[in-house]
């Protein structure tokens, strides 16, 4: 393995590892109970609610993997689309959750054989299903439960969350929309929009890159605007697959520990907290998912500082799991490429 490889290893998945630690370590410390770890029995309900929380993961990602064949055209094989999804994984889990593994779809998309510009129309695909499933969930759960069952006691934090939820939700419905113009309707007017923003002085340096971007856009818009009905319903089905599998972790998780409360609830309470992390300035939203979580489940458990557990087992499952595959994949993926 090449020192370069062995540098990248080192820095980038030690550091979200020791964040996320850090912030759990402090938060047990704080919140320390001596009767938590009393409470915690070794059950088969236990042991059943962490194994089915593993299944939701490879649902979850067994839903992206089936998206990448579906919108490559089967272009991708299996073997392709899991090397696809694992690498925007580990790129997630080691970029701040506001840059997120999407941004290099078009690069591990391209180093398996598919052209630059069909490769932006991909990303873009995946972008705006990702951002539809949400655009359209949300209200949904609003619809179901008032605002203070969704945000929990009304604190001055839990206040801040429901005011950065709601702008970011603006934010995301804005971009949903023109990723949709983007593909289907005036591609030329997005290019447009695009290349007028990134004339603003503090982005000018990426202008070249996104005008590159723009161009392949508008050059191959064209074939994903001519996909059937029945092509974009698998591609959705398939978004909502991964989405919902995603979710349900959480759901697993609190029925192994024998939480109390609505599991309806705490599975809509998951749409406010993915919202809100897409934001986070750590890695992986390390440290920042976990001190969200225990806020916003805590009333979920009788005894206080159970939800930290289930926090922390919950970021292992759905995040430190990815440094490790990432880890094991990258190596030999890169040795494949530069071959």
């Amino acid at each position: 393995m090449s020192s370069e490889i062995k540098t990248f290893k080192r820095i980038y998945i030690v550091l979200p590892v020791i964040i996320g630690l850090s912030v759990v370590g402090w938060l047990f410390y704080r919140e320390f109970n001596s009767t938590l770890f009393a409470e915690i029995h070794f059950s088969m309900q236990l042991l059943a609610g962490i194994l089915l929380a593993f299944l939701f993961m490879f649902g979850r990602d067994g839903g992206l993997i089936w998206r990448f064949r579906l919108i490559s055209d089967r272009s991708l094989t299996w073997r392709q689309a899991f090397n696809v999804n694992m690498l925007c994984e580990f790129t997630s889990a080691v970029t701040p959750s506001s840059v997120g593994g999407s941004s290099l779809i078009i690069f591990f998309l391209n180093k398996e054989g598919i052209n630059a510009g069909r490769s932006s129309a991909l990303m873009m695909s995946c972008l705006f299903l990702d951002e539809l499933f949400l655009v359209l969930a949300c209200p949904v759960a609003f619809l179901l439960f008032s605002f203070n069952e969704l945000f929990g006691s009304t604190t001055l934090f839990t206040s801040g969350i429901k005011l950065l939820f709601f702008a970011l939700y603006v934010a995301i419905a804005f971009w949903t929309l023109l990723l949709y113009f983007a593909l289907f309707k005036r591609p030329e007017y997005v290019k447009k929009i695009l290349l007028a923003v990134f004339r603003l002085p503090l982005i000018r340096r990426w202008r070249k890159s996104v005008e590159t971007l723009a161009e392949n856009m508008v050059h191959s818009s064209g074939e994903m605007s001519r996909k059937p009905f029945l092509f974009w319903l698998k591609a959705f089905t398939a978004t909502c697959l991964s989405w919902i599998s995603r979710y349900l972790v959480v759901n697993a998780l609190l029925f192994a520990f024998v939480m109390r409360g609505d599991h309806l609830l705490a599975f809509a309470r998951q749409l406010i907290l993915w919202v809100v992390m897409t934001i986070s300035p750590t890695p992986g939203g390390s440290g920042v998912s976990e001190y969200i979580f225990q806020v916003f489940y805590a009333d979920f458990f009788s005894v206080a500082g159970m939800a930290l557990v289930v926090a922390f087992v919950w970021r292992v499952i759905t995040y430190y799991m990815y440094l490790i595959i990432g880890a094991v994949l990258i190596p030999g993926w890169i040795k494949k490429i530069k071959n």
